[in-house]
Order: structure tokens, then sequence, then C-alpha cells
């Protein structure tokens, strides 16, 4: 049986706010709740193999991203890593 975009967008989801680690759900859940649903069929593979990547090491890979760091993970997950990222980062810039 092949799985609808929909019901792939809500397993995503799912997974995104029930990873483990709070902060993750909190970077990962909002990220899923918003610019989740832009992403073609590619870039969902990508962000669904990302999510097999275990939360400590995610935390270090978005953060460090946010925060200028060196730490920046795999390439083959690059891409996605720099739109959550980006999404957080939007998160905590204070409004004016």
């Amino acid at each position: 049986m092949i799985e609808s975009a929909e019901t792939r967008l809500r397993r995503l989801k799912m997974r995104s706010w029930r990873r483990g680690m709070k902060e993750m759900d909190l970077i990962l859940g909002h990220f899923a709740d918003g610019p989740l649903a832009s992403l073609n069929s590619a870039e969902l593979d990508i962000y669904e193999a990302m999510l097999s990547e275990n939360d400590q090491d995610l935390y270090l890979w978005v953060t460090a991203r946010v925060n200028g760091g060196t730490n920046r993970g795999p390439a083959e997950i690059s891409a996605i890593l720099d739109r959550v990222a980006d999404h957080a980062a939007e998160r905590l810039r204070p409004v004016r």
C-alpha cells in the first residue's frame, strides 16, 4: 500500500514532536507545523532521513548553524538542517 502525501506529513509531524529530547521536540515540532508542508517529495525523503539521527547530534548540528559553530553534521542532510536552523533562528528573534 502506498502512503498518501497527507498521511506522510502527519507521520512526520508526529515523529518531529515526539523525539525524546524536549529541545528537539520544540525545534522539529515547530518546523513540522510550518515549513514541512512546503517541502517537495525529495526534501521530505531527506527530512525523514534526518529524523533517523539521534537527538543529541541533531541538537548540536542545528544549534551550530544558529550560533555560527563548526559542527555542522553530515553533508547528505545539510540542506534540511539549514532550513530547520533558519526556522528555529527566526522563531528566536525578538519582535520589535
